[in-house]
């Protein structure tokens, strides 16, 4: 054999032995591109080794060949130090923490605290009182009928309850006469309403009155039938 051909095979199996332990994908191998002067001194120790067999003149340039070698084996390898699922060579975080969500290039996404999910606001129970088929209020007056005594005093305990923290009264007219004094009208028949359930029990600290005049009709005022749920009284429990 000639002295070309032993020194390519003591570089051959220097390469050999250093492919198998390099990676270029998974970095599960300790020898990659991060390593490559390691690989580079095995490669002329191996090389050098191999060399050596044949005599000590041999043993020099097959170490500086299998040194050449293996640094160039490794340094073309590609490997996953961190397994962070980005390679080495465009890991710009090469010491990531284990499972840790990273971007391309290898460095940690930025974590936000996850949003907590805002409870519903309770929705007011609303019972309206209106004058179909039972009249509220004496005709234009702030003025309880028996009717209006009965039915408020039918809704006492529900509002008494516990789970009742508060509740408004609100006081609304039809549309017939004019708007200041229809307002002025709501809020008397609001406040009378409010204080007949405090004489029967209701804390004063749970109850206000609001009046809102003809602002806001739930129905035609063009019609008797229309105008008599519009002349109506709301309380919103919360």
């Amino acid at each position: 054999m000639s002295v070309l051909s032993k020194a390519a095979v003591s570089v051959l199996v220097a390469a050999s032995l250093l492919s198998g332990c390099a990676t270029h994908s998974d970095g599960s191998a300790p020898l990659n591109q991060r390593t490559w002067p390691i690989c580079s001194l095995l490669g002329g120790l191996v090389g050098g080794g191999l060399g050596a067999i044949e005599s000590s003149a041999w043993a020099a340039g097959a170490g500086a060949a299998g040194a050449i070698a293996g640094g160039l084996i490794c340094y073309a390898q590609d490997g996953d130090e961190d397994e962070d699922g980005v390679f080495d060579r465009r890991d710009n975080c090469p010491d990531t923490p284990a499972n840790t969500p990273v971007s391309h290039n290898g460095c940690p996404l930025p974590q936000y605290p996850v949003a907590e999910k805002a409870e519903p606001a309770p929705v007011p129970e609303v019972i309206t009182l209106n004058d179909q088929g039972a009249v509220m209020f004496a005709f234009d007056s702030a003025e309880l009928t028996s009717s209006a005594h009965t039915q408020l005093q039918a809704l006492t305990n529900k509002l008494n309850a516990a789970s009742v923290v508060s509740v408004k009264v609100i006081g609304h007219t039809d549309s017939q006469g004019a708007d200041a004094y229809n307002q002025t009208l709501s809020e008397r028949r609001a406040s009378s309403v409010a204080e007949y359930l405090i004489s029967q029990g209701l804390s004063p600290a749970k109850v206000t009155s609001q009046g809102r005049g003809e602002s806001e009709p739930i129905a035609d005022n063009n019609t008797e039938e229309g105008r008599a749920q519009n002349r109506r009284v709301e309380l919103h429990l919360n």
